[in-house]
C-alpha cells in the first residue's frame, strides 16, 4: 500500500464539529480507498458508520427487530456496489441514511404487496367512534409501550401503521407503490388500528 493509500484508509473519520469541506474531502479519500479495494478502508467505512444505519433502521422497523438485520446488510451491499456514484455533494454518513430510508422503504413495499397482506378477514371492522390510533403512535412512538404493542401485531399490520403515521406516507402513495387499490389499503390500516387499539387497552 502507497502512503496515499495508507492514509486513505487510516485517517479517522471528521468529527461533527469538523469544517463541511474537511468531512467531505475526508470521505471522497475514504470511498477512493475502497475503490482501489484497500480492505482496511472498506472495514473502516463499515466500522464508522454501522451505528448510525443500525440505529435508524431499528427506529423505522420498530415492531420487527428481527428484520433489522437483513436490511442493514442490504444498505452496506448497496452502497458498496454503488460506491462509484457517490459524489460528494452530501456526506457519507447522509448519503447511506438516503439509501437505509429506501431499503426501509423496500420492506414495507415487499410485506405490503404480499396477497395475504390485505386478506385478513380474522378481524370485525373497526367502530367508527374508536380513539384516533395514529394520534397514540405518535404521542407514544419513542416510548418501549408502542413498540411493543407494534411489536406484537401481525406484519402486515405493523408495516402498514409504520409506513402510514411514522413515514408520513398517504393512502395513495402506500397504493401505488404496492400495486394495491385505495380502499384495500384503507381496509387494511382500518383493522390495524383496530387490532392495535385492542392490544393498546388490554395491557
Amino acid at each position: 500500500m502507497d502512503p496515499e493509500q495508507r492514509s486513505a484508509a487510516t485517517a479517522p473519520a471528521a468529527g461533527p464539529d469538523a469544517p463541511v469541506g474537511a468531512t467531505v474531502q475526508g470521505d471522497l479519500r475514504l470511498v477512493a480507498a475502497i475503490l482501489r479495494r484497500d480492505r482496511k478502508a472498506t472495514a473502516q467505512f463499515v466500522s464508522e458508520y454501522a451505528d448510525a444505519i443500525y440505529g435508524y433502521v431499528r427506529y423505522r422497523l420498530a415492531s420487527r427487530s428481527d428484520r433489522v438485520d437483513d436490511v442493514v446488510q442490504d444498505v452496506f451491499v448497496a452502497a458498496l456496489a454503488s460506491l462509484t456514484s457517490f459524489r460528494g455533494s452530501s456526506s457519507l454518513r447522509s448519503w447511506l441514511l438516503g439509501i437505509a430510508r429506501h431499503k426501509v422503504e423496500d420492506y414495507y413495499r415487499e410485506r405490503l404487496r404480499e396477497p395475504q397482506a390485505l386478506e385478513a378477514d380474522d378481524l370485525p371492522e373497526p367502530a367508527a367512534d374508536g380513539p384516533l390510533v395514529d394520534e397514540a403512535i405518535d404521542r407514544e412512538r419513542m416510548q418501549a409501550r408502542a413498540h411493543d404493542v407494534l411489536r406484537r401485531l401481525p406484519e402486515a399490520y405493523g408495516v402498514a401503521l409504520m409506513w402510514r403515521y411514522w413515514e408520513g406516507r398517504s393512502v395513495r402513495e402506500i397504493a401505488g407503490a404496492t400495486g394495491r387499490t385505495e380502499k384495500g389499503v384503507e381496509r387494511l390500516l382500518a383493522r390495524a388500528r383496530a387490532r392495535f387499539k385492542e392490544l393498546w387497552e388490554t395491557r
